[in-house]
């Protein structure tokens, strides 16, 4: 009997250590995110902006994000922060979601930007032949898990 107590303690604490690892080496292994002075002069001269807020539907106290976000035709700039998690990618959708379901029915029209990588501000180049009029939202996704993070209207 007190054999099976000492699996079930060792297999629980392997269990949370095998979680908290997931949560921390992203934020463990993530590079330097841009100066407060390079966000800002990323963010000038932005055709469109919007707000990430924390109250969105399919937001909540793992998955959020908060800020800023500013886009030209050349690049996306946000400025505030982000729930850090795993795998994350930023993509621009053609109308507005808030939830999981709500993305993975438009995630097809969507088009991926690139790699979410910071999670205290970020610049993301927009690759050429993608034009940000197509679009009205930017949508932060964690592919890994299909958890939806946050989202902002632009236009």
């Amino acid at each position: 009997m007190h054999w099976i107590l000492r699996l079930l303690s060792h297999g629980i604490a392997l269990a949370i250590g095998f979680a908290l690892g997931i949560y921390m080496l992203p934020i463990l292994t993530a590079p330097d995110s841009p100066d407060a002075a390079a966000l800002t002069a990323s963010a000038e001269g932005a055709t469109y902006t919007g707000s990430f807020t924390r109250d969105l539907a399919g937001s909540d106290f793992l998955h959020w994000g908060t800020g800023s976000i500013s886009l030209s035709p050349q690049q996306i700039t946000h400025m505030g922060a982000l729930a850090p998690g795993p795998d994350y990618k930023l993509y621009l959708t053609p109308e507005f979601v808030e939830d999981e379901a709500g993305f993975e029915a438009i995630k097809a029209a969507s088009v991926r930007i690139g790699d979410v990588e910071m999670f205290d501000g970020l610049i993301l180049p927009i690759s050429e032949g993608i034009n940000i009029e197509d679009y009205t939202t930017v949508v932060i996704w964690c592919e890994a898990f299909g958890e939806f993070i946050t989202a902002a209207k632009y236009r």
